[in-house]
This record gives C-alpha cells, structure tokens and sequence, in this order.
C-alpha cells in the first residue's frame, strides 16, 4: 500500500517535471525550434488540427523556421493563426511555405524571458510539494486506520521527502 502511493507520487511528480520541460521549450529564445509553434491550430476541413499535422516544420538556420503546407491553400491560415498565437513572431509567406525570422533578443526580452522561465519553475516546484503533502497525508491516514505500522509510516514519510527534494533538484537544473 506504502509503495503504491510512493510510486503514484513519483508519477505525478515526473508528469510535473515533463509538462515544466514542455513549457520551458515554448519560451522562445532567439533561436529557431519547432517547438515554438507547437500550441498552433488551424481550421482544416472544418476541425481544428495541430499546425504539425498539415505542414513540415524545420528550421532553416538558427533564426528561421520554415512552415511547408501539404496544401497551398491554408497559408494565408497559417499565417492568421502564427500572428494570433501572440509569440512575438511575424510570418513572412510566399506563395509555397511560411517563414518565421525570429528576431534579435534585447536585453529587457531576455530579463522577461529569465522571469518567466523563474515563474514556471516554482509553479512546477509547488506542484510537486503539494503531491508530497497530498502522499504524505495518504500515509498518515494509512498509519491513523492501523493499516500499517507507524514505524513503516515514518520511514515512507522520510522516502517521499527524498523523493521529493530529487525532484526539486531536477526542476532547478532545467
């Protein structure tokens, strides 16, 4: 019973990790990278579809991206749902694909970008601690109904907090 509720903790705490690793990839940085226009949609066929889904995606040098559409017709689509997306980034289209110049940081741009990759990481730290409150409270009601030994109840106490400053450390290295 122990384990499971160490082990779900560790789950939860590795979704937090990886859904903190996605949203530090969407910062955009200066450099070109898919990823910035990951959360795109666009209309097709009258559903919304993942902008990776109609069109390749590569980066052309290190502050180019290029968007190739299977069909020619949804770049003026793309381009609306690129300026939408409030990124900072202004399509250039032609009359075959998408380029996104990513312009030059500046200084100030670089402070915001620190803030909020700052911003991410302790909401992602919070979640964390609050998974270690909600598996630590698991086994004290574990310990409180009898269920398992309170000597075993305080060594997973001490298990979770391992875990959980293992994770920690993890947030603050990405």
């Amino acid at each position: 019973m122990i384990e499971e509720i160490k082990t779900n903790a560790d789950e939860r705490m590795g979704k937090s990790l990886d859904a903190l690793r996605s949203t530090l990839g969407r910062i955009r940085t200066g450099r070109a990278s898919p990823s910035l226009v990951d959360g795109i949609e666009i209309a097709y066929y009258g559903n919304d579809t993942a902008l990776n889904q109609v069109a390749s995606i590569i980066v052309e040098d290190a502050r180019t991206l290029v968007i190739t559409p299977w069909e020619k017709k949804l770049i003026p689509d793309i381009q609306k749902a690129v300026l939408k997306s409030d990124n900072g980034i202004t399509p250039a289209a032609t009359s075959d694909l998408v380029r996104l110049p990513l312009p030059a940081l500046t200084e100030e741009n670089r402070r915001d970008l620190a803030r909020q990759a700052k911003h991410e990481a302790e909401g992602a730290r919070v979640a964390v601690r609050n998974i270690r409150r909600d598996a630590i409270h698991d086994v004290r009601e574990l310990v409180k109904e009898k269920d398992v030994p309170e000597d075993a109840g305080h060594k997973a106490e001490e298990d979770i907090q391992k875990l959980t400053d293992k994770r920690v450390g993890e947030i603050d290295s990405a």
